[in-house]
C-alpha cells in the first residue's frame, strides 16, 4: 500500500474557500486502477495558517506513479495554482510519499469498517 499526502499551510480566514475548492472538484480518482480512499485533513492552527494535508491511500507506489501522469490528474488539477485575488496557503503545497510497512487491523470492527 501506498499513502501519498501533501501538506498545505492554508492562509487564516481562507479555511472555507480552500475546503470548498477540494468538495466542489471533480478528482476522477474512481477511475484509477489501485486507487482506494482520499481524505483531506484539517490540522492545528497556526498564528497564520492553518495546516491541511490531502491523504490519498493506492494500492501501490505504481498505481500512484500512473495516478500523476494520467488525464484525470491533469484535469482534476487543471485550476491548481491560478491566481486568486487572495491567496489561499503559503508557499507551495509539501508533498509526503510513504510505503506502508505495517498495518494493523482493530480485530473487533468488521474488516470493512477497519480499512
Amino acid at each position: 500500500m501506498f499513502i501519498a499526502m501533501n501538506r498545505f499551510k492554508v492562509v487564516k480566514g481562507e479555511e472555507e474557500a480552500f475546503e470548498t475548492v477540494w468538495s466542489s472538484r471533480k478528482t476522477r480518482l474512481d477511475e484509477m486502477k489501485g486507487f482506494i480512499a482520499f481524505h483531506l485533513l484539517r490540522g492545528p492552527e497556526k498564528e497564520d495558517h492553518t495546516l491541511y494535508s490531502s491523504h490519498t491511500t493506492w494500492a501501490s507506489k505504481e498505481d500512484f506513479t500512473t495516478w500523476t501522469k494520467s488525464e484525470q490528474f491533469r484535469e482534476s488539477h487543471r485550476s491548481a495554482g491560478q491566481p486568486r485575488p487572495t491567496p489561499l496557503y503559503l508557499g507551495h503545497p509539501e508533498f509526503e510519499g510513504f510505503e506502508t510497512i505495517l498495518t494493523e487491523h482493530n480485530p473487533h470492527l468488521p474488516r470493512q469498517a477497519a480499512e
